[in-house]
C-alpha cells in the first residue's frame, strides 16, 4: 500500500480548499442553512459543474470522473473542514451507490447523469430512525428489522393496477425536505411474507408526498420528516431480479464507503476546530504574552494533534479497505468530540457563547454521533464482525449468559 497521495489528489484538495475558504466561512454557513433549500445553491451549482463533486465517484459513462474511495475522502475531509451545507452527502454518498448497484440500466441512465451533473439531489428515507443500523454500520441489515417491521411499522408498499404505492413515513431523512428524488425503504408482500425493498420517489411527480424540514442540532445538516400517503413509486431494480432478501446487501455496501465519506469529513472538521484554536491562542494574550505558549496549552493541543492524525490515517486506510469503515469512522467521531469539546475551553469565555464558530464545530460532532452513532456501537458491531468475541462471550455480554456473575467487593 503506497500511502503518498498522487500529484492529481493533492490538486483536488487544493482546489477543494481554496474555493471553499473564499465561499464558506462562518458567516456564509450561517447563512446558507437559513435558506430554503438550506445550503447555497449557487455554490453547489459551482461545486457540481467546476469540479464535478457528485459525480467524482461515478462511472464515466454517466458522466462522472471515475475516481475511487481516496479522492472522495479528500473531497469529504475538505467540505468537513469547512463544514460546508449540501446535499454532497446525502447524494453522493448513499442515494447514487445505491442506484448504481440496485438499478436497472434504463434506471442508471436516467439518474446518474443528472446526478453527476449537480441538476438532481437525491436522499435516502429509512423508517425506524436509525439510518446507521439500515447502512449495516451498528447492527446487522439482514432481516428488515432496521425498516420498522409490524404489520404496521415503516412503510408499507402495494402494487396495484397503477403500480406500486406507498404508505407510511420516515423521519430523520437528510435533505429529504429539497431533494428532487426520494430512494424509499418499504415493506412489500404483506405481513406474513414481508421483504424490504427500495423504490424512487420523484419530488415533482409524487401526490402525497409531504416532507417537512425539522430542527436539528447540528444547523449544517437538514433533516426532514417525510409523509408518504398513497404516493406512486417505482421499484428500484426489475421485479424479476428483486432479490428475495431485499437490499440489504447492497446498503450494508453502501454503509462501508459511507463510513469512510463520513470519516473523513469528521476528520476534516476535527482539523478546522484545531487549527481555528491554534490560531486563537495564538493571539489571545495573558499576564503579557500568548496564551499558546504556556506548556499545559501545549500539551492539551499536541494531544488532539496526535488524536486528529491518527483518525486521519485510520480514514484513509479505509479507503483502501472499507471493511475497516466502521472503526475508522468510530476513531474519527471520537476524535472530533473531543477536539471540539477542548476548542470551545481553550477559546476561554468566548468559546462559549452560543454565536461563536467553535459552535458550529461541537455541534457538528454531536449531531454526527447522534445520527451515525454511537461509538461503542460502532466498535461493538465491527468486532462482532470480525469474530473477536466467541458466541458464548456475546451472550454473556449481552446479558444473555446464564452463569452467575462474581461480586467483587473491595475494603476501602
Amino acid at each position: 500500500m503506497d500511502a503518498t497521495f498522487t500529484a492529481e489528489q493533492d490538486e483536488i484538495r487544493r482546489t477543494l480548499r481554496e474555493l471553499l475558504a473564499k465561499r464558506c466561512g462562518p458567516g456564509e454557513v450561517r447563512s446558507a442553512v437559513r435558506t430554503a433549500h438550506g445550503y447555497d445553491a449557487t455554490l453547489w451549482r459551482q461545486l457540481a459543474q467546476e469540479l464535478g463533486l457528485p459525480g467524482l465517484t461515478l462511472a464515466q459513462e454517466y458522466g462522472g470522473a471515475g475516481c475511487g474511495p481516496v479522492e472522495h475522502a479528500i473531497a469529504c475531509e475538505e467540505t468537513g473542514r469547512a463544514l460546508l451545507p449540501s446535499p454532497l452527502l446525502a447524494t453522493a454518498a448513499l442515494a447514487a451507490p445505491l442506484i448504481a448497484a440496485v438499478g436497472t440500466e434504463a434506471q442508471r441512465a436516467a439518474l446518474l447523469p443528472r446526478i453527476a451533473a449537480g441538476e438532481l439531489t437525491a436522499a435516502l428515507a429509512v423508517p425506524g430512525g436509525s439510518l446507521s443500523a439500515a447502512l449495516g454500520l451498528t447492527g446487522d441489515t439482514t432481516g428488515g428489522a432496521w425498516a420498522g417491521g409490524g404489520r404496521a411499522g415503516g412503510v408499507q408498499a402495494r402494487q396495484g393496477a397503477q403500480g406500486w404505492r406507498l404508505y407510511g413515513e420516515a423521519a430523520q431523512v437528510l435533505d429529504g425536505h429539497s431533494a428532487g428524488l426520494l430512494l424509499v425503504a418499504a415493506h412489500a408482500g404483506g405481513f406474513p411474507c414481508s421483504r424490504t425493498l427500495l423504490f424512487l420517489v420523484r419530488a415533482d411527480e409524487g401526490t402525497g408526498l409531504v416532507r417537512t424540514r425539522q430542527t436539528s442540532l447540528d444547523e449544517t445538516r437538514s433533516p426532514a420528516r417525510v409523509e408518504l400517503r398513497d404516493t406512486a413509486a417505482e421499484l428500484l431494480g426489475a421485479d424479476d431480479t428483486a432479490d428475495v432478501a431485499g437490499p440489504a446487501g447492497a446498503l450494508a455496501a453502501v454503509g462501508r464507503t459511507a463510513a469512510v465519506a463520513l470519516a473523513a469529513e469528521a476528520v476534516g472538521a476535527a482539523s478546522g476546530a484545531l487549527d481555528r484554536t491554534v490560531a486563537h491562542v495564538k493571539a489571545r494574550e495573558q499576564f503579557g504574552r500568548a496564551i499558546g505558549s504556556f506548556q499545559a496549552v501545549k500539551h492539551r493541543l499536541a494531544d488532539l494533534y496526535v488524536r486528529v492524525q491518527a483518525a486521519r490515517s485510520a480514514a484513509y486506510y479505509a479507503a483502501w479497505d472499507p471493511a475497516a469503515g466502521g472503526l475508522a469512522l468510530a476513531q474519527a467521531l471520537e476524535a472530533l468530540r473531543i477536539t471540539t469539546a477542548e476548542a470551545v475551553q481553550l477559546h476561554g469565555g468566548i468559546g462559549f457563547t452560543w454565536e461563536h464558530e467553535a459552535h458550529l464545530y461541537f455541534k457538528r460532532a454531536a449531531g454526527d454521533e447522534l445520527l451515525f452513532g454511537p461509538v461503542h456501537r460502532l466498535r461493538d458491531h465491527a468486532a462482532e464482525q470480525a469474530g473477536l468475541f466467541a458466541p458464548d462471550v456475546r451472550g454473556r455480554r449481552r446479558g444473555q449468559g446464564t452463569e452467575p456473575t462474581a461480586r467483587v467487593e473491595v475494603a476501602v
